[in-house]
């Protein structure tokens, strides 16, 4: 049920985006393409420049790793309520696509 009070259509995922999550991953993606531009050496130069640890550019940096489809589903607002950054951040996932898609299938169940 919605807020409004509407149920929603079954099988169909409510809009909701996650704000960390889709910081994270904006910054994610333009990290992994200063590494791929040569403007820095590593995620310990990164984290240097941007006042972080560097475990937690690499934490992020992971997210560039994910299946496409699964980062669309993210910046629609259509992801698992489960799939928000503290869950990446705790929860490694397969760097194989087909194993993720699995592991989001996962959670709806």
């Amino acid at each position: 049920m919605r807020p409004d009070g509407q149920v929603e259509a079954p099988g169909k995922v409510a809009t909701q985006h996650d704000h960390p999550l889709l910081v994270a991953l904006t910054r994610a993606f333009y990290w992994q393409q200063l590494l791929d531009d040569g403007v820095v050496g590593s995620g310990s130069e990164i984290a240097r420049r941007e006042g972080l640890h560097h475990s937690t550019v690499n934490e992020l940096l992971r997210l560039t790793l994910l299946e496409p489809a699964i980062i669309q589903t993210m910046v629609a607002g259509h992801q698992p309520r489960i799939m928000s950054l503290l869950w990446f951040q705790r929860n490694p996932l397969p760097g194989d696509w087909v194993a993720q898609r699995e592991v989001v299938v996962g959670f709806d169940v």
